[in-house]
């Protein structure tokens, strides 16, 4: 796991700034040979509504951070966190999905926010200065967000379910995690985040 993800955060750290290195490039004229620094998007396409909602529910670990930091109220939620698994897991049959690899999704979503949480609270400890000044509330703002991501991800799960059964669902699952993390501007942490969040949307598993 550690080789795999320092792998994945260094091609999404240097695929971030290679493509924002080209955007700043003036055009050269003749023919320019092909780099294929980075899993192109064509390759990647399938599977990046699956990877946009991991890294939109990732970012909402801020939010949650922001909420929980200072207070009594811990980052593991083991009540919170079975009732999200035992929801997913209850709507996957009725969607034809199977329950125990919906349920493996969703525990890797709940981990890697956690995961984003911890990560900023260190950050804040350390830094005091950059401690959230806005405190969101829980119940009426971060939840219902969640749930509707809960929804999206799951009618995504049954629209990928092919290219996830693929062999070729992990290069693609990665080309997609890199190309999201650089549309919505992660940096390491949340990069970690995102990787921690993909082990289980193929169904092979990813590479090791």
């Amino acid at each position: 796991m550690r080789t795999r993800r320092t792998r994945f955060v260094a091609v999404a750290s240097c695929a971030a700034l290679l493509l924002s290195g080209a955007a700043a490039m003036p055009a050269v004229a003749g023919p320019q040979p092909a780099e294929p620094v980075a899993p192109g998007p064509s390759a990647a396409r399938a599977l990046t509504p699956l990877a946009d909602l991991f890294a939109e529910r990732l970012l909402i670990a801020d939010k949650v951070a922001a909420a929980k930091y200072g207070t009594d109220r811990p980052v593991d939620d083991p009540a919170r966190e079975q009732r999200i698994l035992d929801d997913a897991a209850a709507r996957a049959v009725g969607l034809g999905l199977d329950p125990a690899t919906v349920v493996a999704v969703f525990g890797d979503q709940i981990e890697a926010n956690k995961l984003v949480q911890r990560g900023l609270y260190t950050r804040w400890d350390a830094h005091p200065e950059r401690r959230p000044t806005r405190r969101p509330d829980l119940d009426k703002e971060i939840r219902p967000a969640l749930d509707r991501i809960t929804t999206q991800l799951l009618n995504t799960l049954v629209a990928t379910e092919g290219v996830r059964s693929s062999p070729s669902c992990g290069p693609r699952l990665y080309g997609a995690a890199v190309w999201t993390a650089y549309g919505h501007g992660l940096d390491v942490l949340h990069l970690k985040g995102m990787e921690r969040a993909l082990p289980s949307a193929c169904a092979r598993g990813l590479p090791a």
